[in-house]
């Protein structure tokens, strides 16, 4: 099997320039980088193929087996290709509504991200080790001597104390208001 050099330096390079692209902020170039990141990996699986041979099914029993085609590395092909389409179907309406929203695809640091990155790099390095240690290296729950008991959920029949105050759909209220007026007049059996 001889593997032509021409075709492993492409594949590294789209390798490569998808690797770069993707790591920009703008949505464009890393649809463009995913892109290649999925060419390249086509090219990698053509190349695992080797030198293209004649079909398994198309000589019953005459062709010998090292001449036949390997199949396996063309399915791998055409699902890769599919998996690319449907991401970069995805990353486009990514790209569509980032743009509908703020009229540019670039992604930018918001400012909680920032505030968590400023206060992270101001602590010292010890304190997540220091909040994390306890007195009882036994203890793995703050749970300790709580008896476990499956959850029962309480009605108004239940306690006399419990109100029922949680907040209802107005069409209901409205519903369960003439209901009630009409089982007080006695209309209703």
């Amino acid at each position: 099997m001889s593997i032509s050099l021409v075709l492993v330096i492409i594949m590294a390079v789209l390798f490569a320039c998808g690797v770069y692209a993707m790591l920009e902020r703008s949505l464009t170039r890393v649809l463009i980088g995913f892109l290649l990141l999925g060419n390249a990996a086509n090219l990698l699986l053509l190349i695992v193929m080797g030198v293209p041979g004649k079909a398994p099914f198309y000589d019953s029993g005459k062709t010998d087996s090292a001449e036949m085609s390997d199949a396996l590395p063309q399915a791998l092909t055409l699902t890769a290709i599919v998996i690319t389409f449907a991401i970069s179907a995805f990353l486009l309406a990514l790209i569509y509504r980032s743009w509908q929203l703020g009229q540019a695809d670039t992604v930018i640091d918001d400012a909680d991200d920032v505030a968590l990155r400023t206060r992270a790099a101001d602590e010292p390095d010890d304190a997540m080790d220091e909040e994390s240690r306890s007195d009882d290296e036994d203890v793995t729950t703050d749970f300790v001597g709580d008896v476990a008991s499956p959850i029962r959920v309480l009605h108004q029949g239940d306690l006399s104390q419990l109100v029922d105050d949680a907040p209802v759909d107005r069409v209901a209220v409205r519903r369960t208001d003439d209901e009630t007026r009409d089982t007080q007049d006695g209309d209703r059996p």
